[in-house]
C-alpha cells in the first residue's frame, strides 16, 4: 500500500502529463496533405493554378503561397485564397508559365494560429 504522500505525488504527475498531452493536441500545426502540382514533378501541361491541401484548418488573412520563376520573380495572377468550403484548401492563379524550373513557397497559419512554413520546385516541360 502506498503512502498518502507518495500517492499524491503520483496523481500530480499523472495530471500534469495528462494535461501536457492534451495542450500538445491543441496546438496543431497546419501541414501539407495533397499538393498540385507534386513536388519534384515535371508537368508537360499549362499549370495555371498550384493547390495545396492541409490536414488542418487555416486562417485566411495569414496563410499565404507565392510561386516564382528562376530568376526569383513572382508568377502569381492575384493572392492565394483558402477555399471557402473547404478551410484546408489554398490555391493560387498563377500568370502562363513558360518552361523552366518554379518554387512554390507557402505560409500556413491554422486556425489555433500556430504557423508553418514550406516551399517545394517543379519543372514546367
Amino acid at each position: 500500500m502506498m503512502k498518502p504522500t507518495t500517492l499524491l505525488r503520483s496523481l500530480r504527475l499523472a495530471t500534469g502529463a495528462l494535461a501536457l498531452a492534451g495542450a500538445q493536441l491543441a496546438w496543431a500545426h497546419a501541414h501539407p496533405t495533397h499538393l498540385q502540382p507534386p513536388a519534384g514533378a515535371t508537368v508537360t501541361t499549362a499549370q495555371n493554378t498550384v493547390v495545396i491541401d492541409f490536414d488542418d484548418a487555416l486562417e485566411p488573412a495569414f496563410s499565404s503561397i507565392d510561386v516564382t520563376d528562376a530568376a526569383g520573380k513572382s508568377v502569381i495572377r492575384e493572392k492565394a485564397a483558402v477555399d471557402p468550403g473547404n478551410g484546408k484548401r489554398m490555391s493560387v492563379a498563377l500568370d502562363t508559365l513558360a518552361a523552366g524550373k518554379y518554387t512554390v513557397k507557402w505560409i500556413a497559419v491554422a486556425a489555433d494560429g500556430h504557423r508553418t512554413t514550406g516551399h517545394y520546385s517543379f519543372t514546367v516541360k
